[in-house]
């Protein structure tokens, strides 16, 4: 039996990437702007953004993406009143098929915040330049990467970009996810957890307060975290605190002892100890390094 064959037609290459970015910036923030020739998305991962693409004005919030067309000028200021976390990515890609992107203004799902994800993952694991660093115009990249990580990236940006113009193409309705009745309600139950957990940010939560309640038992809520987030829902605590943490500090309206006291810290020192280890950093020199970055170019 004689077997041919099948060419697969690729609708779309990435050829090159240009820069990977997740920035946590200040209340304040204002980019004055630029263009340049080739492409770049922003995502709202936290707070509200306004952007200018072209002359064209928007208004983007959590979860909200803006693609930017080569030679198209934009820029984007913080609402003065909430610390933004953004991811911006710029990329080299001549396909014809992105025309469908061009001006595109939407919404994420799940699907589209685990392809990021994904990306920002294998970015830390393979690029030596910070991905914070708004002053970046070449990365460099480490000198052992693991395997295939710079193909992973590749992969998951063409993943992303093939969705997103499938969806315009659809009329912007996504195919649901086929889920499990388990996994759905385990996946509710997640997330009401969490949304208990940002509702109390402020209050120092022990385990048995969690299980009482949310009426789940202590076994399966460790379990549940350990499969949806990879780590105990405490550690998850604390790092929403110190994420709740790091967004205060940058928009500069708080002293250090003001956010450890309406975090529920029992002292500044601990706060202090906290944050060094989960960030690397005290809240002092995050602060310093915030500053230093706002005034380097986006």
């Amino acid at each position: 039996m004689a077997f041919e064959s099948l060419n697969l037609n690729v609708e779309l290459e990435i050829s090159k990437v240009v820069t990977i970015h997740y920035f946590e910036y200040t209340s304040d923030y204002c980019f004055p702007g630029e263009s340049h020739d080739f492409w770049e998305f922003l995502c709202v991962d936290k707070g509200e953004v306004n952007v200018l693409a072209d002359e064209r004005p928007y208004t983007l919030k959590k979860d909200q993406i803006i693609f930017h067309k080569p030679n198209e000028f934009h820029n984007v200021t913080a609402n003065g009143i909430t610390a933004p976390n953004l991811v911006v990515i710029s990329f080299e890609c001549s396909s014809p098929c992105m025309k469908y992107l061009e001006e595109l203004v939407t919404t994420i799902g799940d699907y589209e915040h685990t392809l990021l994800a994904n990306i920002l993952s294998e970015a830390k694991k393979c690029i030596k330049t910070p991905l914070g660093d708004p002053s970046t115009t070449k990365m460099e990249l480490v000198e052992n990467p693991p395997f295939a990580s710079e193909q992973m990236i590749r992969i998951n940006l063409e993943l992303l970009l093939l969705h997103m113009i499938r969806l315009r193409l659809d009329g912007g309705h996504s195919t649901p996810t086929v889920k499990s009745i388990k996994q759905k309600n385990d996946s509710r139950t997640y997330e009401n957890i969490v949304a208990y957990l940002e509702e109390h940010i402020c209050e120092r939560l022990t385990i048995d307060e969690i299980c009482k309640d949310n009426l789940i038992g202590r076994f399966q809520l460790q379990k549940l975290f350990r499969e949806q987030n990879q780590s105990g829902v405490i550690d998850y605590f604390s790092h929403l605190k110190i994420e709740f943490a790091k967004q205060l500090i940058r928009e500069n309206h708080h002293n250090f002892t003001q956010i450890s006291d309406f975090l529920g810290y029992t002292s500044v020192h601990y706060f202090s100890r906290q944050f060094k280890k989960l960030t690397g950093m005290t809240p002092s020199e995050y602060s310093s390094s915030i500053k230093l970055k706002a005034e380097r170019k986006h």
